[in-house]
């Protein structure tokens, strides 16, 4: 009788322990609650830093599972079914494709499954369909604005970009996704800017560069082939795009000696910040990656635990019970330690 207790006791004590093992999280805790983070492409550069703040704000408030979308939309619906099915308790999904939020909003809400989108503003519409869903991200006029102010200042301090001293900005466009609200939003209102500090502008080409490096490095020889010297200043509505841009200028003999052109980008990402620091890129727009993530893991987590939205509980102003904003920032030569 003494040897079955014996047994029964050492077989608790093992069992107790095996379910200690598979309930603690890589923080050590068992409390904190498990939230579904799907990104649209991990090789983005921008999402990458957001993804690299969602990992490090995450430490003590929720435990993290973050997949790849890889650019389809197709996948990041079969992630967020997949989170659901392991009952994780929250989601924050950076879309692929914004209209389909509407999808991904009605199957959490079957779940009861509250959802944070970030950095891809879903249809307003779809914003709507209930009260525990969440936008992160920062307003793309914002960030216009502020490339065209760059490039306005540039144009005003510098006669000689004016290379056929017709009056008027000759410009090239680098845009993003087709489509995208930061896309089209960039692109109209860094042109606003310029027409509303009093400058005359053209527009010589325009064309989509998807976010990407390399495709921006094709597009610029392009423009290059058939404008040539005719570009006074060159817009990306990324910094990936831009530094392609960088790259085609000076295999066409920019950035030597006295052949210089203004090229302008937005995310202050850190091959950004480089250029800056060699002179090769006039500015870009702190897209703040930090903060997004941050905030976007942080009311995952409230909202996971059913606890109060509130500017104090999330350390970020929260509008219209739905949208927090984060701030853009201008970035040049002269303040680029605010974007280090």
């Amino acid at each position: 009788m003494k040897k079955m207790v014996s047994v029964l006791a050492a077989a608790t004590l093992l069992g107790g322990a095996l379910a200690g093992c598979g309930n603690s999280d890589s923080s050590g805790s068992s409390s904190e609650p498990k939230v579904g983070v799907a990104i649209y492409k991990f090789d983005d550069t921008f999402m990458t830093g957001v993804r690299n703040a969602i990992e490090d704000s995450a430490k003590g408030i929720a435990k993290v599972d973050i997949v790849d979308s890889q650019n389809s939309q197709a996948t990041q619906n079969d992630k967020v079914d997949q989170f659901l099915t392991k009952k994780d308790k929250a989601l924050v999904v950076n879309p692929v494709d914004r209209t389909a939020a509407g999808v991904i909003i009605d199957k959490a809400k079957a779940k009861d499954v509250p959802v944070v989108f970030l950095n891809r503003e879903p249809m307003p519409e779809d914003m709507k369909k209930w009260d525990k869903v969440y936008y992160v991200g920062a307003k793309a006029e914002e960030s216009g604005t502020l490339s065209g102010q760059i490039v306005a200042d540039y144009w005003k301090a510098h006669p000689e970009a004016d290379k056929n001293g017709d009056g008027v900005l000759q410009y090239v466009m680098l845009k993003g996704e087709p489509g995208h609200q930061d896309a089209e939003l960039r692109t109209k209102y860094s042109i606003q800017a310029l027409e509303d500090a009093g400058i005359k502008v053209e527009k010589l080409a325009e064309d989509t560069a998807m976010w990407d490096r390399v495709k921006g490095q094709d597009k610029m020889a392009a423009f290059l082939g058939s404008n040539g010297d005719k570009i006074e200043a060159v817009f990306a509505n990324n910094d990936d795009m831009a530094l392609g841009a960088i790259e085609a200028l000076k295999a066409a003999g920019y950035f030597k000696g006295d052949k210089y052109m203004p090229v302008v980008g937005v995310d202050a990402t850190a091959p950004a910040v480089q250029a800056l620091q060699e002179g090769t890129l006039l500015g870009t727009v702190l897209n703040d990656a930090k903060n997004q993530g941050k905030a976007a893991i942080t009311l995952a987590s409230l909202l996971a635990q059913g606890k109060e939205i509130t500017k104090d509980s999330v350390g970020f102003d929260i509008t219209d019970n739905q949208y927090v904003w984060i701030p853009y920032k201008k970035i040049t030569k002269d303040n680029i330690d605010d974007a280090k």
